[in-house]
């Protein structure tokens, strides 16, 4: 996607996005055989519901009808949340991702396979799981160490809520 377009797009979405309370993550146009395929990629902190894209993609839809931004040619238009496994890019996807564990790949070399606690401007704080009976321990690390950072999913895992039950 050129960047003229990709600009285009953000500037024609994101106040359709905003308006339905969401953060506008990602837009991607690629070839699905002849056609295009526009995937619009939002979230929120409160994640996001299937009627709520359901909603926007009507919308966004209306909108790039009325507009040229796409060219002539046939698309297919996505609209959907970020996957559980997307990559941690921004400072509000540590935040959405408080209490997840994560997998942090370092600037140094290192990886670090913890759980977030809290966030704040310079970092985060983290709760490195212990191994073999041994107790979890706290860990600091701040954003300028982190080369790359994905939520871990995890499939055993109690909720806080099933535990104070």
């Amino acid at each position: 996607m050129s960047t003229t377009q990709s600009e285009r797009l953000r500037g024609l979405l994101e106040p359709l996005v905003s308006a339905a309370d969401l953060d506008l993550e990602e837009i991607e146009v690629s070839r699905a055989g002849r056609r295009r395929m526009l995937r619009i990629i939002v979230d929120s902190d409160q994640g996001v519901e299937l009627d709520a894209c359901a909603e926007l993609s009507r919308a966004i839809s209306e909108k790039l009808d009325e507009t040229d931004v796409m060219g002539e040619g046939e698309y297919v238009l996505e609209v959907s949340s970020p996957g559980a496994d997307r990559p941690l890019t921004e400072h509000r996807h540590y935040v959405r991702a408080v209490g997840r564990l994560v997998k942090l790949q370092l600037h140094e070399g290192g990886e670090l396979v913890a759980r977030i606690l809290t966030v704040d401007d310079e970092g985060l704080d983290l709760e490195v799981p212990g191994v073999k009976g041994r107790k979890p321990t706290a860990h600091r690390v701040a954003f300028t160490e982190i080369a790359k950072a994905r939520v871990e999913i995890e499939f055993s895992r109690k909720d806080k809520k099933e535990e104070e039950a």
